[in-house]
Formats: C-alpha cells, structure tokens, sequence
C-alpha cells in the first residue's frame, strides 16, 4: 500500500479499539479494489469525538465508529440516514462534497446481510429473543423486523432502556422481558447477543440457554480471537451458533460502498478476518 498526500485516511473511533478486526478487513478491502485510502484506529474519549468525526471527514476521510460512541455520532451529523434516525445511532461517517458530515448505520443491512448467511434463508416468521438494548440492539432490531419478523422479543438488564428502544422502534411489535426468568421454559428459534458481553474472554454468557425450553440458533454480535462465551455455551447445549464476525465483515461492505460507491469485495474481507483468526 502507497501511502501519499492523496490518501484518504478512514478511523475507527472507539473505547476499546484494540480488539478491533476492522483494519485489517478494511486494508484488505482497499488493496483488493485498488482505491486510495488507509484505515486505522483510534482509542477516542467521548470528548475527542465530535473534533475527530468533523475534522476527519471535512478532510476527505471518515470511517467508523464503535462502542460507547455510537448514539453521540449521530448527534453529530449534518446529513443522516434513515438508518441513523431510527436507531439513533451511527457507525459509520464521512465528509461529502457538500461539506457536511454524513452518516450511516450500516449495522442495520450488516445485520440483516449476515443473518441471511447465518440461517442460510430469511428470517421471516421466526421467533426472536433480543439481548440488550443499545447501538447493536436497535439495528439488529430494525433489521429483524424488516426482515418481516412479526414480534420480538426483548430484555435488556435496565428495564426503563429497554423500554424506550421498544418505543422508538416497532412498537406493539416488541415485547419488553423484564427479567430471564419471565421466558425460562419457553422456545425461541433465535436468541441474539447484542450486549457488550463477550468482548473480554472473561465474560459470562448474558443468558443460560439451558433454561429456555427449545432454541433454534444463537447468534452473537460480539466477536473476538476467542471464542465467545455465549458461543461457547450455545455449543455445549447442542444449539448452532455464530459470533459477530460475519456481521463485522457485512457492515465493514456496507461501510465500504458507502465511502467509495462501489460494491465492496466481500470475499477478500472475509478471507482478512478468517485469516485474522487463525493467527
């Protein structure tokens, strides 16, 4: 990679960011499409944020932002998707012609691409138990619900927060679970793990899945070198799961089509995380 005065400069903002597999599936990316731009990331404090996202993107860049930033990052945006004014949230950034701050949630259609890939089919019908209620949790969400899901089901450990996604987004068509025990014995044929839950190897699962009665499949949206807990103990249990490294890879495409217009070569990224992985 030829780096020069005309590269753009793509940041992972975030706190954490070290765990991160986005640079390497980003350079990936670059070098395999033959554009001109590098991507790094950056442990950014909430208060750096606003400076980090406009300066970036006035410059030409823009990139991605992470956990806790993401319901800040669409505060900030002159120009936001539809994604963003659903879930209130922003992942992903940069600076337009027009010079202003654009911004997407690119969580959204990352979410429903990998799911498709995960179930190997649409997710229409199915019954869904949602775990957490932030950034991850309102696109996985809306995406399950424009998938033609008809209800989902939600928990989130502040009952009030829970609340106000169910409010913000889909309405009678979510179902607020105020403690696990309100659905131990039931059946679910997806539960999802849109906590933080997992990011350090030393997590707990955020729900035993021993105790629901029947769970079709378990997706997690946290992913790491480990393998997660709640994948871990979905496994034990005999139930077919994934982490979030596929979602990873299909927001990372989404993201990369929306800063260069141009379709994003998924195989070459999904071959830089695999490989990421395997080291």
């Amino acid at each position: 990679m030829n780096v020069t005065a005309r590269t753009r400069v793509m940041t992972l903002l975030g706190d954490p960011v070290a765990h991160s597999g986005s640079p390497e599936l980003q350079n990936a990316a670059f070098r395999a499409a033959g554009v001109d731009g590098v991507y790094v990331a950056v442990r950014c404090g909430s208060e750096d944020l606003d400076g980090f996202v406009r300066g970036l993107a006035r410059a030409g860049g823009g990139g991605n932002v992470t956990l806790p930033h993401k319901e800040k990052a669409a505060s900030i945006l002159d120009v936001r998707s539809a994604a963003v004014r659903r879930t209130g949230a922003c992942n992903t950034f940069w600076g337009d012609a027009d010079g202003k701050v654009h911004g997407d949630n690119t969580d959204v259609e990352g979410f429903r691409r990998a799911l498709r890939v995960f179930l190997d089919d649409s997710p229409q019908g199915v019954r869904p138990l949602l775990l957490g209620a932030g950034g991850a949790a309102r696109a996985a969400l809306v995406g399950l619900l424009d998938e033609g899901v008809d209800t989902v089901f939600l928990h989130n450990r502040t009952l009030e927060r829970a609340r106000a996604v169910a409010r913000r987004i889909g309405g009678s068509k979510v179902r607020i679970v105020p403690t696990l025990r309100d659905v131990e014995g039931e059946d679910f044929d997806l539960v999802i793990n849109a906590t933080r839950l997992g990011l350090d190897p030393g997590d707990p699962p955020p729900l035993v899945l021993r105790r629901l009665n029947r769970v079709g499949a378990a997706m997690d949206m946290v992913y790491g070198s480990h393998t997660t807990a709640f994948v871990r103990s979905a496994e034990e249990a005999g139930v077919r799961a994934t982490d979030g490294l596929e979602m990873l890879v299909q927001q990372g495409a989404v993201s990369f089509e929306r800063w260069w217009g141009r379709e994003a070569p998924v195989d070459r990224m999904r071959e830089a995380v695999g490989a990421r992985r395997s080291d």
